[in-house]
C-alpha cells in the first residue's frame, strides 16, 4: 500500500501531466514530484515542449541539492536513452536520490531499461504505483499511440435535452452558456489537433482558436484540420485567418484522416465536426472519449447530435460507460467512453464533410 506521503505526490504529478497536455506530442505528457529526505516537496515538473526537458530534469533543477537522499515520483518510467534530451535515469543519478516511484513502466523498446539502470546503481525503485489513474490521464494519448499508431480522439459535442445541436433554421448559437464555451477552450488547449468538417465551416464559419477569458488568442494554438473533399471551404473562412496552422484534408475516411496527422506528430484530436462526421468516427470504431455538454434547453426539432449509425435494434447499440460528471454553470458536463462499437464502416460518401 502506497503511504500518503508517496500517494499525494503521485496525484501532484498526475496533475503536472495534464497542464503539459497539448504541448508535448509526440512525446508523451509526463509530470514529476521530487520529495527531499524527509518527504517534503522539494521540484515539481512536467514535460517541456520536444527539445526541452523531460519532466523529471525540471523538478530536479528545482529541487537543486535538496534531491539528494530523497525520492522521485513521476508518472512515467524515467527514459534511459539520448533523443533530443540526455537520459533522465542519469539525471536522476546525478542528483543522487535515494528512490524513485514509478506510475507506469515504459512501454517502448526505445526508451525501456531506467528503472534497470537505477536498480542497478542502488536506487530503490517502485514501479505500477497508482497505475490505472495515471494511465487514464495525461498519458492516455501517448499510450493508445504506442498500442494503435494513431491519435486519440475525443468526440466533444454540445446538445440540448433532447438531442439537437442546433434548431431548425440552422442557428446553433448559443446552446451552451458562457461557462461551457470556456470549457471548451481548455480542452482545445489539451489537444493537438481540433478536427471539422467543411460542412460545419460552411454553416458556423468557426475559428477553432483557443482563446483566454477575455477572448485573445492563447500563445499556443492546436492545428485546424478540416476535412474537406470537395473543395468547398472558402479562402476567406475564419480557419484561414492566420491565428493558428490549418491542415486541409481530402482523406477517404476516418482512419485514413488520423494516419495523415499522425504523420505530424499530432496525438489528440478533438473532433468538434457535426453529426455525419461524428457517426463516421463512431461507426469506424474511432472515437476514444465522448465529452457531452448538455444544455437545459428544449427545441423539438433541428439536427440531431450524431447521424446515421446503420444501428437498428437496441442490442446493437454503441455502449458508452460514464466517466464523470461536472456542472459547468447552467450547463453539465458528461464524459463517456465507448464500451462497443459498431464495427460499420462507413463508406466515403456516407462520411461526407
Amino acid at each position: 500500500m502506497t503511504d500518503p506521503v508517496t500517494a499525494a505526490a503521485m496525484a501532484r504529478a498526475r496533475e503536472l501531466g495534464w497542464t503539459a497536455l497539448g504541448r508535448t506530442s509526440p512525446n508523451p505528457a509526463v509530470g514529476a514530484v521530487v520529495l527531499d529526505a524527509a518527504g517534503r516537496v522539494v521540484g515539481e515538473g512536467a514535460t517541456a515542449p520536444p527539445g526541452g526537458p523531460h519532466a523529471e530534469v525540471a523538478a530536479l533543477a528545482q529541487a537543486g541539492e535538496r534531491a539528494r537522499g530523497g525520492t522521485a515520483v513521476v508518472t512515467l518510467e524515467p527514459c534511459d536513452h539520448t533523443g533530443r534530451t540526455g537520459p533522465c535515469s542519469e539525471a536522476l543519478l546525478a542528483a543522487g536520490v535515494a528512490r524513485v516511484v514509478v506510475a507506469v513502466p515504459e512501454p517502448t523498446g526505445l526508451a525501456a531499461g531506467g528503472a534497470q539502470r537505477l536498480r542497478a546503481a542502488g536506487v530503490d525503485v517502485v514501479t505500477g504505483v497508482e497505475q490505472d489513474a495515471a494511465e487514464d490521464g495525461a498519458l492516455a494519448p501517448w499510450l493508445l499511440g504506442v498500442r494503435e499508431q494513431r491519435p486519440q480522439v475525443v468526440w466533444k459535442v454540445a446538445t440540448t435535452l433532447d438531442g439537437r445541436v442546433a434548431a431548425a433554421d440552422g442557428t446553433s448559437r448559443w446552446i451552451t452558456g458562457p461557462v461551457a464555451r470556456a470549457q471548451v477552450h481548455r480542452l482545445r488547449a489539451t489537444c493537438d489537433a481540433v478536427l471539422v468538417g467543411s460542412g460545419t465551416v460552411l454553416t458556423d464559419d468557426p475559428q477553432l482558436t483557443v482563446r483566454d477569458a477575455d477572448g485573445a488568442d492563447a500563445d499556443r494554438q492546436p492545428l485546424r484540420v478540416v476535412l474537406d473533399r470537395r473543395g468547398r471551404v472558402p479562402a476567406g473562412a475564419r480557419v484561414h485567418d492566420g491565428a493558428a496552422r490549418t491542415h486541409v484534408s481530402t482523406a477517404p475516411d476516418p482512419g485514413a484522416l488520423l494516419g495523415e496527422l499522425w504523420d505530424l506528430d499530432v496525438r489528440r484530436v478533438l473532433l468538434e465536426g457535426g453529426p455525419t462526421l461524428a457517426a463516421a468516427f463512431l461507426s469506424a470504431g474511432l472515437v476514444d472519449e465522448v465529452v457531452a455538454h448538455l444544455a437545459p434547453q428544449l427545441l423539438g426539432a433541428g439536427p440531431a447530435l450524431v447521424g446515421d449509425l446503420g444501428i437498428s435494434t437496441m442490442a446493437a447499440a454503441l455502449q458508452l460507460t460514464p466517466v464523470d460528471v461536472t456542472p459547468l454553470g447552467r450547463d453539465v458536463q458528461l464524459r463517456f467512453r465507448p464500451t462497443r462499437h459498431t464495427g460499420g464502416v462507413m463508406t466515403p460518401e456516407e462520411t461526407t464533410d
